[in-house]
């Protein structure tokens, strides 16, 4: 039976602006994908980066590109073949797990060998802005068992202690979005250790992390700009500790449960983490965030309105989009 297949652009608002060291997002532009076959409708969604060269129009362009491919029946392993891993990419291979199941009258956990979702801790991310005003966020938040610290250079001490004075009790993430040098990862140990953070995530570029090779820093260290593929690990061993798996990163759920075990098999830990997006963009992600010790999936919650029938938070926990939402029969 034929397929056919449909891509768009979503923009969904958010109710704060979300702030890291390298911008500000007031919406999250995600593509879209529907592959219908017959009676089943299989859905994706992919968030363009532009730290990674992505854009929206370029990535329904690329996706346009192996229309044919996918209306003629393709596989998911055939779409790895045709595509770069990327956003788009992880917008018609989620789509193409969601009509498999869907076709098969099953869940895609039971597909993918996997239990099935449930409430996950997942992180409640504090955007970088004045120290004072990130304490506001974080004494809202200081029951939950996860804080993830968004913070720049320049006021990283004064950022910490703010939200630790009123948020003692949460494990926490820090995440300089690539903002450090090397040497304030050595000099800031202390520091880090005094405000008990449990991962630094990606504090110094991706493509200058060399120097993390030997530092033998006593707070574990994850990558995430550094982290796309399984043919990226090699050369994060030495350097990190835990991976941060993104299905946009890896494009799609098809190479983040591989990387996964092989992350496993090589000794890291892992986080699984998400761009700002809807939880379309955060079901297929929850069944690799089973085996993760970190979960970052709060992208939905920083929208004014997300698709109905998602995830939602209960203090601090992730709670699975409704039956039917994505991956599972209705």
């Amino acid at each position: 039976m034929s397929r056919t297949l449909e891509a768009r652009h979503d923009g969904f608002a958010l109710h704060t602006p979300f702030r890291i060291s390298r911008g500000v997002k007031t919406v999250a532009d995600v593509v879209t994908v529907t592959v219908r076959q017959g009676d089943h409708v299989g859905r994706g969604e992919g968030v363009p980066y532009p730290r990674y060269g992505e854009t929206v129009d370029g990535s329904l362009a690329a996706i346009e590109d192996i229309r044919s491919l996918i209306e003629g029946g393709a596989s998911r392993e055939e779409l790895a073949r045709a595509m770069p891993a990327g956003a788009a990419r992880n917008a018609v291979d989620c789509a193409l797990w969601d009509l498999e199941g869907r076709l098969a009258g099953t869940s895609v956990a039971a597909l993918a060998g996997r239990a099935a979702p449930e409430a996950l801790a997942s992180a409640i991310t504090i955007g970088i802005d004045a120290p004072e005003a990130m304490a506001t966020v974080a004494e809202r938040h200081a029951a939950v068992p996860l804080l993830k610290v968004k913070v720049n250079r320049d006021e990283a001490e004064a950022q910490l202690a703010a939200v630790r004075a009123v948020a003692p009790a949460p494990r926490l993430i820090v995440d300089p979005n690539e903002s450090w040098r090397v040497e304030d990862v050595a000099r800031w140990q202390d520091l880090l250790l005094r405000y008990r953070v449990d991962l630094l995530e990606q504090p110094v570029p991706a493509d200058d992390d060399a120097g993390l090779e030997g530092l033998g820093s006593r707070i574990p260290i994850c990558a995430d700009e550094a982290l796309h593929t399984r043919a990226d690990l090699p050369r994060l061993r030495g350097r990190y500790d835990y991976v941060n798996i993104k299905l946009d990163k890896t494009g799609g759920l098809t190479e983040a449960l591989a990387l996964a075990d092989a992350a496993l098999e090589m000794g890291f830990g892992l986080m699984v983490g998400c761009m700002v997006s809807s939880s379309l963009g955060i079901a297929p992600a929850m069944l690799v965030a089973e085996r993760a010790s970190f979960v970052d999936l709060d992208g939905p919650l920083w929208l004014a309105a997300d698709r109905e029938g998602g995830v939602c938070d209960e203090a601090g926990w992730m709670q699975p989009p409704a039956p039917g939402f994505w991956g599972t029969p209705a």
